[in-house]
């Protein structure tokens, strides 16, 4: 048995009905602080060039990775092996140059190529799905900058708030506001967080989600009556 084999069987284990009582707890929901909190420590590690660690933090987002195909292979919706596969299928059929017949001969001419072909994919996958309010957004890492696009969205496109957020408040909130106020809100509200149990990452990522949703359906509704 290969050793991501032993992994897969190991976290399997901890999700039994007699595993262990914390990772059988666990959800895709309640898990996303801690992917955030590996992937930071991973980034430290590369920044340092710390390479004993580096494997070590490698490993710690590899069981994310495994933790999150296990709670889709108990539901039925899929497992690790079709992540793996997926992945794998994505890089040959982004690599031509080097599984198909093409050549190319700088890293300049695959990054044009990769964009090629992904934009091919995103047109191809675009035409069964509805219209999209919003563009695509960047990943939702951290939740401050995801919420800040959200809105810059929604005033780019002149999209109006609704009833999904209070524009007014925002106004008045931001009158006035300088830099190092506004961390000191941040930093007092993510603290008042801490004490009430709160995750502020997952909470503002939630909230700026909701705010998406909600704006990008009125707005949909909007365009269907016209």
């Amino acid at each position: 048995m290969s050793a991501i084999e032993d992994l897969c069987h190991t976290v399997a284990r901890l999700r039994a009905p007699d595993g262990c009582p914390w990772d059988r707890e666990q959800t895709h929901q309640t898990l996303t602080r801690c992917l955030i909190d590996e992937c930071s420590e991973l980034l430290d590690t590369i920044d340092r060039m710390d390479l004993p660690h580096m494997r070590e933090e490698l490993g710690d987002v590899l069981v994310q990775v495994v933790f999150h195909a296990q709670l889709a292979a108990e539901r039925g919706d899929f497992d690790f092996e079709a992540v793996a596969r997926e992945i794998n299928d994505k890089l040959i059929r982004r690599h031509p140059h080097v599984f198909g017949d093409g050549r190319l001969e700088t890293s300049d001419q695959v990054l044009v190529q990769w964009e090629q072909i992904k934009a091919a994919e995103k047109k191809s996958a675009d035409k069964a799905a509805e219209p999209k309010i919003f563009k695509e957004l960047p990943p939702r890492l951290p939740a401050l900058m995801f919420a800040e696009a959200v809105w810059k969205q929604m005033q780019k496109n002149k999209l109006p708030a609704g009833g999904a957020a209070d524009a007014a408040r925002i106004q008045e909130l931001g009158r006035g506001l300088t830099e190092a106020e506004a961390g000191r809100r941040l930093f007092e509200l993510a603290a008042a967080c801490r004490v009430n149990g709160i995750d502020p990452e997952n909470a503002l990522r939630l909230e700026a989600a909701r705010v998406m949703h909600e704006v990008a359906a009125e707005a949909g509704a909007a365009a269907a009556q016209t």
